[in-house]
């Protein structure tokens, strides 16, 4: 623990492993927290990066890019974390910044002159390097950790198929194969499926089959109740960095079937299936045999030791005290 260190911590919006970032920095540094959006954001960066000894950025973007144009300006250091969405470039979809002209010129500017760039997944350093066009040297690989304390399995699991994915737009439905999901639930009529985080409006849009129950998004511990009771669960992505959600399930003993996109064969590895997108036949053969499994202590031994919040919480001081003390 260094207090003396003064790290500014800054995002444009909230989520669980963004917090679980900010309450490492938290205990072992003094940290200086930045959450917003909006013009006045900017003159914050400015006034607080001279009080500051290094930035730590969630996501690349454009206020990013410019927080790393000013930590230069006043010979600060800074760490920008890729989380996944930040590389995306799916034009049909008009999906990710890179389809803006003016932000991905920006956006790569914030990606090539950070003095350390960490990537969620392979997946996420490979896409950096082709869209901001260089040989990604100072990007490194660093999983996002999970808290195994509290997402625990009980004995007791469920004949019942799960999907979590927050889903309020139709872009959101396409990205997170929430379509595919539709069309593997008509083909399998007496497997119940569960799907958390469709939005009230999205579901008077999108009306499932019988055998698709469907919730808005849950709390914490509502989401624990129900990855502990579900057998399989479903990550069914167009598009995924790692897949917080898959890793919380696994963590709870579900037997985990994704997607081959992104780092979900990463997560999952050898402790459950992988199929390709839009193979309803492989994804109903998959879920069938998951079915028939019990409690996976094999998942949850795949994110405890490759996925965990200590190994993230080590990596992520290593980083700091190389940047500060070279």
């Amino acid at each position: 623990m260094d207090k003396k260190i003064k790290i500014l911590f800054t995002a444009t919006f909230s989520t669980s492993f963004i917090q679980e970032d900010l309450k490492i920095l938290s205990a072992h540094y003094s940290v200086t927290k930045v959450i917003s959006s909006g013009i006045k954001t900017f003159f914050t960066y400015i006034a607080a990066i001279r009080k500051n000894d290094l930035t730590f950025s969630w996501f690349a973007s454009v206020y990013s890019s410019i927080l790393i144009f000013f930590t230069k300006v006043f010979g600060k250091k800074s760490i920008l974390i890729l989380g996944g969405v930040d590389v995306a470039k799916i034009p049909e979809l008009n999906y990710g910044i890179w389809n803006s002209w003016w932000k991905s010129i920006i956006v790569r500017y914030g990606i090539k002159n950070a003095d350390v760039v960490l990537a969620v997944d392979p997946s996420i350093k490979k896409d950096a390097e082709i869209l901001a066009q260089y040989n990604g040297d100072n990007i490194f690989v660093l999983p996002t950790g999970h808290n195994s304390s509290f997402w625990q399995p009980n004995q007791v699991k469920e004949n019942f198929v799960l999907t979590v994915a927050n889903c309020d737009n139709y872009t959101r439905f396409k990205i997170k194969g929430i379509d595919f999901l539709y069309t593997v639930a008509q083909t399998l009529p007496n497997v119940h499926f569960v799907l958390i985080g469709m939005s009230s409006t999205m579901q008077k849009q999108f009306i499932p089959t019988s055998n698709l129950e469907m919730y808005d998004s849950k709390s914490q511990d509502d989401l624990l109740d129900f990855y502990q009771r579900a057998k399989v669960y479903f990550q069914p992505s167009l598009r995924e960095a790692l897949g917080s959600t898959l890793c919380e399930a696994m963590l709870c003993g579900c037997y985990p079937i994704g997607t081959n996109v992104g780092g979900i064969p990463t997560v999952i590895g050898d402790s459950g299936s992988i199929i390709p997108f839009g193979n309803t036949d492989s994804a109903g053969h998959e879920i069938t045999k998951g079915l028939q499994s019990q409690l996976s202590l094999q998942a949850r031994e795949q994110i405890m030791t490759h996925f965990s919040l200590e190994q993230r919480e080590q990596k992520i001081i290593d980083y700091i005290s190389q940047l500060l003390h070279d």
